[in-house]
């Protein structure tokens, strides 16, 4: 009973924090070790933020839909796979390069998770201060090449800490996208990345997995799922009043606060 309580406060936690520019990964990791909970491998924390990502599947059903049916006939239904396609092709091949250095030392290190969570952090701060006007207000319209661009900028979350979210739409406000397209293009980039590291992961794990790990996944997966649903909405709706300069602020106290909690390597 106490691992199956776990698993639904990461899965949670994970559903609260995918969509944001905080690092869920990162989160998760150190919850995971401040809550005893064991999770050889980071399979628990990589599978189930597939069941965050089918939250955004599901607000989107429609708009995904749509596209799906006019990919033989509509140019533009085209355009939006294949800019995703584009930007999902830098983490794909990083993520298959260096996955075991990013299971074995990346999401081991606390220092290491402390000191991206700063760093992120003052990317965001710089990226909202430098960032030039926008020009693209559409996530669905981005050119080809910035797509793959802002793709470049999500390979810095192989490291835990740095978040996902938060690289791409470093990247994106970067290059001229306006805040809210930023946040929705990070969604629909999500999808592709995180149901390929959970395939890589279920292909790793799924011949040494136990019943009670699979259990404790499927539990993390359905909270997570719920936990999103609430989220992404009204997170649009703040990113588009007030910025993302409120959680790169939350970034760097919560990894002062890792780096108090854990203290540095010796």
């Amino acid at each position: 009973m106490h691992e199956i309580i776990l698993a639904i406060i990461l899965g949670i936690l994970e559903g609260l924090t995918e969509f944001l520019p905080v690092s869920s990964t990162g989160h998760l990791l150190v919850a995971g070790k401040l809550l005893g909970f064991s999770d050889p491998g980071g399979a628990f924390v990589v599978m189930i933020q597939l069941g965050a990502i089918l939250a955004v599947v599901a607000l989107y059903f429609q708009k995904l839909w749509s596209v799906l049916l006019r990919l033989p006939t509509d140019p533009e239904a085209r355009r939006f796979v294949m800019s995703v396609a584009a930007a999902f092709l830098p983490a794909a091949v990083v993520g298959l390069l260096l996955h075991d250095i990013i299971k074995t030392v990346f999401f081991e290190t606390p220092f290491i998770i402390a000191c991206s969570f700063i760093i992120g952090g003052v990317l965001i701060l710089l990226a909202e201060k430098f960032r030039p006007e926008p020009v693209n207000d559409d996530a669905e319209r981005l050119p080809l090449w910035k797509s793959f661009v802002i793709g470049c900028f999500q390979c810095l979350a192989i490291v835990p800490g740095m978040s996902r979210s938060g690289s791409t739409i470093i990247g994106a406000l970067l290059f001229k996208v306006e805040r809210r397209a930023a946040a929705e293009f990070s969604f629909f980039l999500a999808m592709p990345t995180m149901l390929g590291a959970f395939v890589i992961d279920f292909i790793s794990y799924k011949d040494t997995m136990k019943s009670d790990q699979a259990l404790m996944i499927a539990i993390g997966f359905v909270t997570a799922f719920f936990a999103a649903l609430v989220v992404v909405k009204p997170f649009l709706n703040f990113v588009g009043k007030s910025g993302f300069a409120p959680f790169a602020w939350y970034r760097i106290a919560f990894g002062v606060g890792m780096l108090a909690l854990f203290g540095t390597p010796h």
